[in-house]
């Protein structure tokens, strides 16, 4: 239980009828000087009210107490005290199955793990028709671009990819450096561009990217996005 709703065990062997002699005494003096106290007894009640409401009462045969007493003859306690663990165990049992039904009580959460998002490829292709196309990979999960290679771009000038989404006007993926592997971190706000079908092209711009949000170079590589 969280902390607010932590209940005295002790109001719990009230509840249940487990004190006798100066305990229950000491007990019943406790819950006309504590009304906190009082209020867990009455809790632990209500608690445990449904766990009995549906069984009609039973005296029990003669012979149960041998056959308790029977199972614990090996313990050299009284019978007082043996009796009171066997109290004690009915308690926590009880209070277990109180337990119980307050998880039943609570709204079942379901967990569905949900297939990860399939991957997006695409062949990169020169548009003059030179060359090898450029391999792109993107991962919807991680958001970023995979390139293998770029094409040759004239010095003092940079790679830049785009993609072509549905509404129509290129939209900026980031600029193509280095060598090898292009890893592309695409924004956030640019990751829902990114679907099947979408076109993905190359432009040649200056060192800095597109100083206008478009392509202002030629554009030297197109490719179509395909799931798979």
């Amino acid at each position: 239980m969280p902390p607010e709703e932590q209940h005295d065990v002790a109001a719990a062997e009230v509840a249940l009828g487990l004190l006798e002699g100066e305990e229950r005494a000491a007990a019943l003096r406790r819950m006309l000087a504590e009304p906190a106290f009082a209020a867990d007894v009455a809790w632990w009640r209500d608690a445990l009210a449904p766990l009995v409401a549906g069984w009609a009462e039973a005296a029990p045969s003669a012979d149960v107490e041998a056959r308790i007493m029977a199972a614990v003859e090996g313990d050299e306690v009284s019978q007082a005290v043996r009796w009171r663990a066997v109290a004690v165990a009915l308690a926590a049992c009880l209070v277990a199955a109180v337990a119980l039904l307050a998880m039943l009580r609570e709204p079942v959460v379901r967990i569905v793990r949900m297939p990860a998002p399939a991957a997006l490829v695409a062949a990169i292709q020169p548009s003059d028709g030179k060359g090898a196309a450029l391999a792109a990979t993107y991962d919807p999960a991680s958001g970023e671009m995979r390139l293998s290679g770029a094409p040759t771009v004239p010095q003092a000038r940079v790679a830049e990819l785009w993609v072509i989404g549905k509404d129509g006007p290129p939209r900026s993926l980031g600029l193509l450096r280095g060598e090898g592997v292009r890893r592309v971190a695409v924004a956030r706000d640019r990751r829902g561009l990114l679907s099947d079908g979408v076109t993905l092209a190359v432009s040649v711009e200056p060192l800095g990217g597109s100083p206008t949000g478009l392509p202002t170079g030629p554009v030297v590589a197109t490719g179509t996005l395909a799931r798979v």
